[in-house]
């Protein structure tokens, strides 16, 4: 039986075009100066969004991560009520049924789990960001939430909507599909993708 993993941001929920990062990065800016970006995929999110995600996976291991997560992160919760379920998400869960299904994103824990409330979304496992796992683009979300479903990598299908996606799936062993939300595609060539997460269920079967 295939286990399924979800990105949450532009895959299931829409919650970057509602969360200020120009303002979260401003906090940031404040508490620790300025910083080196890491080299990660390309990928089609705002600069703000890329570099307040840069700096976390740069920043990982080092003591003033939380600070600068709990920053960020007061930033995403506020956009809460404002976020917008992406299209094919209920039809998507639909389609999942009683399937083995978690959630691995770079938003908090507790955020992701308010996320997926407010919008009815009943997927109990989720794998948010933490100070001691890295986050995508390395593979070690992914792993942790395939541990917790109890399947291994090879048996699991990755949804998302970014090359980081992809790239942390291909390091765990997962098979990847790219969500692309009618915009073009950000992924390599030979990558699957659908336009839409529901059309990604039903190429799994």
């Amino acid at each position: 039986m295939t286990a399924f993993l979800f990105d949450l941001d532009r895959t299931l929920v829409d919650c970057q075009s509602y969360t200020d990062y120009r303002a979260a990065l401003a906090d940031v800016e404040g508490m620790i100066g300025s910083w080196d970006d890491p080299p990660t995929p390309p990928t089609g999110w705002s600069g703000e969004t890329r570099r307040a995600m840069g700096i976390l996976v740069a920043l990982s291991g080092d003591p003033r991560w939380r600070a600068v997560s709990d920053a960020i992160d007061a930033h995403e919760r506020e956009a809460i009520p404002r976020t917008v379920a992406m299209p094919g998400v209920h039809g998507a869960l639909r389609l999942v049924g009683k399937r083995p299904a978690a959630v691995v994103t770079l938003l908090t824990d507790a955020t992701a789990r308010s996320v997926l409330d407010h919008h009815g979304i009943g997927i109990e496992i989720v794998v948010g960001r933490r100070p001691h796992l890295a986050m995508k683009p390395a593979p070690d979300q992914l792993i942790e939430a395939t541990r917790q479903l109890g399947v291994e990598p090879y048996e699991v299908v990755m949804i998302g909507d970014s090359a980081w996606d992809a790239s942390a799936s291909e390091a765990a062993g997962c098979r990847f599909i790219g969500v692309t939300n009618g915009k073009p595609s950000e992924f390599q060539a030979g990558v699957e993708v659908a336009a839409t997460v529901d059309e990604a269920v039903r190429l799994v079967g």
